[in-house]
């Protein structure tokens, strides 16, 4: 029987003989798909009869696989599915191919073994990506970036496990304004001028919180400014002092600021801005209005202003921040929780009217008059200046007190998950991390050993040992 191999003498060969004793057609295929399994064979290597009688798609199946070899774990795939990412290094043939091992005809990988079949997966699911449960994160993210994994990718999946990205921060170039820099919006652990100057701004924050509080109080108010003309005023110099800082401290963020537009479109930027109006807009009353009612309001409405400097320790205050982002991601949830207290508010303050109206005396009047009762009701505060006197309505009353528990209550959970969602997420170095992943790729571009040349090529070395077995 003739051989199938052209090297049937021996060697690589699957003969058709056994020394002079035939072969059954069931040992022939079982030692064909044995051949098959062990190594993807190839179409020129077939002798030339039987070319003739072989299927080549049956070869042709076999050429489009390929083996991959992570730490002797070996996967076989298809070509077809790793070229599905050509920017990846398993799905570009140039950055793969110094990794080939022409002896076993495979990609070698020294690489992390329990990664292997996620990133895998990702070829096969077009972009999912899982992380295996026994590997840490970090781990998973140097083998992500090993295979050149999309960033995008990367970034996701550590989003979901609580790794934001940082964002990045422009810097000012100029030797002045970035030591100024440094000082107002630098991080107080890595530099002690931001330290001392974030604590002088939360102690004139608190001084000047603490004024207009303690300025309304009428005994504080007559101790202390009698017989005291108003540039001698304790609580004006109080607001002086502070309001010298602040324009101080927006000064040196203007003039120290990369971009200056970004900046006063901030939360922070328009706070700072408005720590200031107050001293201005009181300046300009003061000196160009002459009627003292309108003196009085105008103060007394910068006062509501001077006291949202209380917001300016968000800055400095982690947990603020937490809870302002916590609820500005729960918008849609409370959106639906006022949604519902109006509708409830409006059923029963309907419903109390009705039955309230006739009774002598009642404070329900009118159905809007009810909103107020229904509001306080609902979230269980009750103040008593309106309350039901008919047993009706004291039922409606009772079930509007339940229904408002039910109603605030279910949105609660939500904001508390999200609220520790925010409190654990991290954040990721904004460049070095990517600086990082270039280095180690040019560091294992250069550290790569060169494959000889009687080693690049499998086409060549396979007919050589061929030709030796036959020989």
């Amino acid at each position: 029987m003739e051989a199938i191999w052209s090297g049937a003498g021996g060697g690589l060969g699957v003969p058709g003989t056994y020394g002079d004793v035939p072969l059954t057609p069931t040992t022939l295929r079982r030692n064909y798909s044995a051949w098959f399994r062990s190594q993807p064979p190839r179409w020129r290597d077939v002798s030339p009869s039987v070319r003739r009688r072989l299927p080549q798609r049956l070869l042709l199946a076999h050429r489009n696989r390929v083996i991959i070899n992570v730490s002797g774990l070996r996967i076989e795939t298809q070509l077809d599915t790793l070229n599905r990412y050509p920017n990846t290094l398993l799905g570009n043939k140039e950055k793969r191919q110094k990794y080939y091992d022409p002896v076993k005809r495979e990609y070698f990988f020294d690489r992390h073994r329990p990664s292997a079949e996620a990133i895998l997966s990702f070829y096969q699911t077009h972009g999912t990506l899982t992380r295996p449960f026994e590997v840490p994160l970090d781990v998973f993210t140097d083998e992500l970036k090993f295979f050149e994994i999309d960033p995008e990718s990367i970034a996701e999946i550590r989003a979901h496990e609580g790794f934001v990205k940082g964002k990045v921060r422009k810097i000012p170039q100029n030797k002045t304004q970035r030591n100024i820099w440094e000082m107002t919006d630098g991080s107080p652990e890595e530099f002690f001028k931001a330290k001392v100057f974030s604590y002088l701004c939360m102690f004139f924050t608190l001084l000047s919180t603490g004024a207009v509080c303690a300025e309304t109080n009428p005994y504080l108010s007559n101790v202390l400014t009698a017989e005291q003309t108003r540039f001698k005023n304790p609580f004006f110099i109080i607001e002086a002092l502070s309001a010298a800082f602040f324009a101080i401290e927006v000064s040196l963020r203007l003039f120290s600021s990369p971009d200056v537009l970004h900046y006063v479109r901030t939360k922070l930027g328009i706070l700072d801005l408005f720590s200031i109006v107050p001293v201005v807009v009181n300046a300009i009353v003061l000196s160009r209005v002459q009627d003292v009612a309108t003196v009085a309001r105008v103060l007394r409405y910068m006062r509501v202003i001077r006291s949202l400097r209380v917001f300016k320790l968000s800055r400095y205050s982690r947990g603020l921040r937490i809870i302002g982002q916590a609820l500005a991601n729960s918008s849609g949830d409370i959106a639906m929780l006022l949604f519902f207290m109006a509708i409830l508010i409006v059923l029963f303050a309907a419903g109390m009217y009705f039955v309230e109206v006739n009774v002598p005396g009642t404070a329900y009047t009118s159905i809007p008059d009810g909103f107020w009762w229904a509001l306080v009701t609902m979230v269980t505060l009750g103040y008593g200046d309106m309350y039901p006197t008919t047993g009706l309505g004291k039922f409606i009353g009772s079930l509007l007190a339940l229904a408002g528990i039910l109603t605030i209550s279910l949105p609660v959970p939500i904001i508390v998950t999200r609220f520790d969602a925010i409190y654990n997420t991290e954040e990721d170095p904004p460049e070095e991390e990517e600086e990082d992943a270039g280095e180690e790729l040019e560091e294992m571009e250069d550290e790569e050993l060169q494959m000889p040349e009687s080693m690049k090529s499998s086409d060549r070395l396979i007919p050589e040992i061929i030709t030796t077995d036959c020989g």
